[in-house]
């Protein structure tokens, strides 16, 4: 009797890794808490840090799509349980449906993405940042950096993110095309600029909430907003995106409940703030709460 049960339990513990070694082979979020997955109405995925959007706190993830993800609970009196994984799964696990059923990551809505999961209204539009060593910064045009000035340049952004796709982008078929530039992917945008220090790039690209905390903590380190050049400085405009959430494409109730609720939320007050405007700046530390 003590034999079988020890090769049932053995049997248990083989399948679980064979399942563990497929899921991850296939690029595909694990989770641990499955009874918690099961209890919730919805899930919702997210990839933490992101200050001010998505951040631990006491343990436990905090920020504005946080904010935001419960009140959408709230007005559909649904449980939505927040899941912290790899940003570059979300999208396709989106779109999957079976783990996921929305994303809230600072995503920006592009082609490729709309092909695959519905986006709600844009609620933040954030310019890209180019971070750099202060005792050697890119070659400046004002206040800030055009592409043409990270020619020849080893440039590291967070997989998945829209820094990195601009810059791929920029490689492959834009003005670094044949400049000599270089791409380097790397986990989070703290370990890209983590990287700067270490010379293993020149410069990171991060959103500009993003690019703005990390400095503060690591003062050898600044930043400046990454423009296209125009014909002249004037004409100069900056590399911007929009953050939505991303929905799986039949959850059309929770589409719904999104858009009302970011519309409720971007309501400008008397001073021309946004209830987003406000969160932004109190998971940035910039207010008294």
């Amino acid at each position: 009797m003590m034999y079988n049960i020890i090769m049932h339990k053995a049997k248990n513990v083989l399948y679980l890794v064979l399942f563990l070694a497929v899921t991850i082979g296939m690029g595909v979020s694990v989770y641990f808490s499955i009874a918690d997955e099961k209890n919730a109405d919805y899930v919702v995925e997210t990839n933490v840090p992101f200050t001010p959007f998505e951040f631990y706190q006491d343990r436990k993830i905090v920020g504005v799509d946080v904010d935001i993800v419960n009140r959408v609970a709230s007005k559909m009196k649904k449980t939505i349980q927040i899941k912290n994984v790899e940003f570059d799964v979300i999208i396709d696990n989106v779109e999957a449906g079976r783990i996921a059923d929305a994303g809230a990551a600072g995503l920006t809505i592009t082609p490729a993405r709309e092909a695959k999961v519905n986006f709600t209204i844009p609620y933040y539009t954030s310019v890209q940042y180019v971070i750099f060593n202060r005792e050697s910064p890119p070659p400046l045009r004002d206040d800030h950096v055009v592409w043409e000035a990270l020619a020849g340049a080893r440039i590291g952004s967070q997989i998945g993110s829209t820094g990195y796709l601009f810059v791929d982008s920029e490689i492959k078929d834009g003005v670094l095309s044949q400049s000599g530039a270089t791409i380097k992917g790397i986990d989070s945008h703290q370990l890209a600029a983590d990287a700067i220090q270490a010379h293993i790039v020149d410069y990171a690209i991060a959103d500009e909430l993003v690019a703005k905390f990390i400095i503060e903590k690591n003062p050898g380190l600044d930043a400046l907003p990454l423009y296209y050049a125009g014909t002249t400085r004037e004409d100069d405009y900056p590399v911007e995106e929009s953050y939505a959430i991303a929905v799986n494409k039949d959850r059309t109730e929770l589409l719904e409940a999104f858009n009302e609720v970011l519309s409720e939320m971007l309501v400008k007050n008397e001073n021309g703030e946004t209830e987003i405007d406000q969160l932004v700046l109190k998971y940035m530390g910039l207010t008294d709460e």
